[in-house]
């Protein structure tokens, strides 16, 4: 996965970016910028629950959908709904209609309650696992870590449902907490530089 394409302003890009039209901007203004906003993190993470099996293209595709369906991923209010929101959404054609997946996002809204009570927050919470980046490996050769493997299992051990490793490792590309561009892509130093300008939250 090291190799690049070109974007439309000449310059290389991570290949992934130019096999589907939707994913250039999104690889250029969010893929691996550092996220410190709980509401974003836990959007993430569900719309990674809701990709596994499918593509990232169906998601991404959907993705104002799902935060119609789901009161913009607001955790606060996902955590009230009810079984009569499990069935409104498992009819609701604009998103994945999959009753554990969709069960899984309330469920874990209320998770979140329960980490932001005992944590801060979700930042404070996901960032105290960044990575040491000088124990990475080559960008996009890795699709699970221990660090990913580590906080798969204690967010089960907390309730979450799911979260296996491999979710969590694109959560933690997706959210900045690696930074995973090739070496070559235009946005790797851009990254960088918000990497180094990030304050990791305190827990």
């Amino acid at each position: 996965m090291s190799e690049t394409f070109e974007g439309p302003d000449g310059q290389p890009r991570c290949r992934w970016a130019g096999s589907a039209p939707e994913f250039l901007d999104y690889h250029d203004r969010e893929w691996g910028f550092p996220v410190d906003d709980d509401r974003r993190l836990f959007e993430k993470l569900c719309l990674e629950s809701f990709q596994s099996g499918l593509s990232w293209r169906t998601i991404l595709a959907k993705r104002e959908n799902f935060r119609a369906a789901f009161a913009n991923f607001e955790f606060d209010k996902v955590a009230r709904f009810t079984k009569t929101d499990v069935e409104r959404l498992l009819k609701d054609e604009g998103i994945v209609r999959h009753r554990g997946k969709i069960e899984a996002v309330i469920n874990n809204a209320r998770c979140a309650q329960e980490m932001v009570a005992s944590d801060g927050s979700l930042a404070a919470y996901f960032w105290s696992y960044e990575p040491d980046a000088s124990q990475l490996g080559q960008p996009q050769t890795a699709s699970t870590s221990d660090v990913s493997v580590a906080v798969s299992k204690d967010l089960k051990k907390r309730g979450w449902k799911f979260v296996g490793p491999t979710t969590v490792y694109a959560f933690m590309q997706a959210m900045g907490l690696i930074n995973d561009h090739v070496e070559a892509c235009v946005i790797r130093a851009g990254v960088a530089r918000a990497r180094e300008n990030f304050s990791c939250p305190a827990r």
